[in-house]
């Protein structure tokens, strides 16, 4: 009789424990879609690491540059790989290159205060390279960055002035409140 009750118990116990795996797995899908909705609210997009091509997320963020066109752009995940890290919000890294419209980038550069010098960007993401335009005159400015990202997150931007061109690498872009070149 002792050996039955053992195996009652064990089976009692397995059955428990797939109970609870069970009741787990829905709430684990919805939030993996929850976790999906979230990443393409932030611009990050659906595909890991897949170039874009929209400007819309892009000119609400970073509204100083006007309209965009000829779009490039990456949202990159930082730190989700970690297994070792704490559940939470995700950090997304947002790079890429556009085409501003004419005269923007000479404008933007134009206004002293802003003291643009020579740059050239760096750890540009190799699915990346290919947009940025061979031979660019790059210039940044720690002002102009400010202005841009107006202290709510991290963020650089290269301007080439007689292309029009930008080349921008931020975390965590949020929609902007200014407006104007």
């Amino acid at each position: 009789m002792a050996g039955t009750v053992g195996i009652g118990r064990r089976g009692v116990l397995a059955a428990g424990a797939l109970a609870a795996v069970a009741a787990c797995a829905p709430a684990s899908r919805k939030a993996d879609s929850e976790k999906g909705r979230k990443k393409e609210d932030s611009g990050q997009g659906g595909e890991k690491d897949k170039v874009r091509t929209d400007p819309v997320p892009l000119e609400r963020r970073f509204t100083l540059l006007g309209p965009l066109s000829d779009v490039h752009w990456l949202g990159i995940s930082l730190g989700e790989d970690s297994r070792m890290s704490v559940p939470g919000p995700i950090d997304v890294r947002v790079v890429g290159v556009a085409r501003l419209e004419v005269g923007t980038g000479a404008a933007v550069v134009a206004v002293p205060q802003r003291d643009f010098r020579p740059g050239q960007p760096a750890r540009v993401p190799k699915k990346l390279a290919a947009f940025l335009p061979e031979g660019a005159a790059w210039v940044r400015s720690e002002a102009f960055n400010q202005e841009v990202t107006g202290g709510r997150y991290t963020g650089e931007f290269y301007v080439d002035a007689g292309a029009d061109r930008v080349y921008f690498d931020t975390v965590d872009p949020s929609v902007a409140a200014s407006t104007g070149p």
